[in-house]
C-alpha cells in the first residue's frame, strides 16, 4: 500500500540527560508550553511529553499497535495458530522461536503505514535486542515500550494480582529511551464480579491505583509519555452496570494517585477497557455495541481528568470484528453529540490494539502466506482507523 509520506519528527531525538538539554531550560530557549507547569518537570522534558502524547492520538484516526507480548505468550500464538492447521505442528528450538519472533515483528513493521498507525508498543526484547525501533520510526511511527513486568498473586487476595517491575524501573525506562522508545505502557488487571463475589477487593484497588502512579512519575523522569492500562476483566458474572462501576472507580482512584506523585496529565495517555458485562452474566449474549458506547463514554466522561489528551482503548482479546466494532460505536455517538452533552467535550478516542490487529495475519504468516499476512494487517489497521472516526 502506498500512502504520502509523514515528517519524522521522533527519529534521533535529543538524550534528555545531557548537560545540552539541561542548558535549554536555563537560556529560556523552550517554547511556551500553554499549559500552567506546576510540576517537577523542565520546560524541555514537559514540552516533549505533551508533543508525544498529542501525536500519539492524532490526527485522528491514528493509533497505536501493541505488539509487546512477551517471548512465551508470542510462541504460544504461533503454536496455537499453526495448531489450527490440518498438518501437524513443528516443534521448535529456543534459538528457531527467538528467530521466529524476530522475523514476525520486521515482517509485520514493514507492513505498517504511518496513514494508520501513530506508535507501536514493544516488548524489551524486540526494541533492545532485535532493534527494530528504527525501522518504525523512519516511517514516522512512534516507538514505545512495555514497562511492566510479570505477575504475582496478591497475598490477601488469590485471584487477584501484583504487577512486578518497579523496583528497577528508571534504569530500564532509560535503556529504552536510549534505545528510541518515546512512551511507555503499564499493564494493571483489576478483577470485576457481581458485588456478591466482592471482586475487586478495596486493596487490590489501592494497590493497582498506587502502582500506576509511580509508573507514570517515573515514565516522565526517563522522559517517556506514560499510558496507564487499567484492564477491568470480563470473565466473570458483572453485570453492565457493575463494570461501569469498577471502571469509573479505578480510573478515579489513578488519577487521585497521579495528582499525588506530581505526574503531568497533559503528557500522559490512558489505555482502558471497554465496560462490559462477563461472559457469565445472562445479557452477555444481547448486549450491542450501542449499548456499550453509552457505557464507555459515561464512563470516560466521569472519569479521566480533561488535561489528559486522548483515550486509547484495549482490545482485551475480544475478536476483532467486536473490537471495531465496539470503537466504532463509541466514537459515532461521540459524532452525533453536541453541547452541551459531555460527550461533545471528550477527547480523542481511539486504540491501542494487538491481536485485534494481528490475530488473522498471524494465522497467514505461520503459513508463509506473506502476501495475505499483509493484506490482512492493512485490512486491520484501516478499519480501526475507520471505526476511530465513527465509520
Amino acid at each position: 500500500m502506498t500512502s504520502t509520506p509523514v515528517p519524522n519528527t521522533f527519529s534521533s531525538p535529543k538524550n534528555l540527560f545531557t548537560s545540552s538539554d539541561n542548558a535549554l531550560d536555563q537560556l529560556g530557549s523552550v517554547p511556551d508550553l500553554g499549559i500552567f507547569l506546576d510540576s517537577h518537570l523542565s520546560p524541555s522534558v514537559a514540552k516533549e511529553l505533551l508533543v508525544t502524547a498529542q501525536a500519539l492520538v492524532g490526527p485522528r484516526g491514528k493509533g497505536i499497535y501493541a505488539t509487546d507480548e512477551s517471548p512465551e505468550t508470542m510462541d504460544a500464538l504461533f503454536q496455537a495458530a499453526e495448531d489450527s492447521d490440518e498438518q501437524s505442528p513443528k516443534t521448535y528450538s529456543d534459538g528457531e522461536k527467538r528467530e521466529r519472533r524476530k522475523e514476525w515483528k520486521k515482517d509485520a513493521y514493514e507492513v505498517l503505514s504511518s496513514e494508520y498507525i501513530s506508535g507501536v508498543i514493544l516488548y524489551p526484547e524486540t526494541l533492545l535486542d532485535f532493534n527494530l525501533g528504527p525501522t518504525l520510526t523512519n516511517k514516522g511511527i512512534i516507538v514505545g515500550v512495555r514497562a511492566h513486568d510479570e505477575l504475582a498473586p496478591l497475598p490477601t487476595s488469590p485471584f487477584e494480582f501484583i504487577v512486578q517491575g518497579l523496583d528497577n524501573l528508571l534504569p530500564r525506562l532509560q535503556a529504552a529511551r536510549a534505545a528510541g522508545a518515546r512512551f511507555s505502557k503499564w499493564r494493571a488487571p483489576i478483577a470485576c464480579t457481581s458485588p456478591a463475589l466482592e471482586l475487586p477487593s478495596q486493596v487490590s484497588l489501592d494497590v493497582q491505583a498506587e502502582t500506576l502512579a509511580m509508573f507514570a512519575a517515573i515514565s516522565q523522569e526517563a522522559g517517556l509519555v506514560p499510558i496507564v492500562e487499567p484492564d477491568v476483566e470480563f470473565s466473570a458474572d458483572a453485570s453492565l452496570e457493575r463494570s461501569v462501576e469498577v471502571h469509573e472507580k479505578v480510573i478515579g482512584m489513578i488519577y487521585a494517585r497521579c495528582r499525588e506523585h506530581g505526574v503531568l496529565l497533559e503528557g500522559t495517555l490512558i489505555k482502558p477497557s471497554f465496560p462490559q458485562p462477563g461472559l457469565k452474566h445472562p445479557s452477555r449474549k444481547s448486549i450491542t455495541p450501542k449499548d456499550i458506547a453509552l457505557a464507555t463514554v459515561a464512563v470516560i466522561s466521569r472519569s479521566v481528568p480533561s488535561a489528559v489528551p486522548g483515550v486509547v482503548f484495549l482490545s482485551g482479546g475480544l475478536p476483532s470484528p467486536v473490537a471495531i466494532s465496539y470503537l466504532s460505536a463509541v466514537n459515532a455517538l461521540v459524532n452525533s453529540s453536541s453541547a452541551p452533552s459531555p460527550f461533545a467535550r471528550l477527547p480523542p478516542l481511539t486504540f491501542s490494539y494487538g491481536r485485534a490487529i494481528q490475530g488473522d495475519a498471524i494465522k497467514h504468516w505461520v503459513k508463509g502466506e506473506k502476501q495475505s499476512m499483509k493484506a490482512s494487517l492493512e485490512e486491520a489497521c484501516k478499519g480501526c482507523y475507520k471505526a476511530t472516526k465513527g465509520e
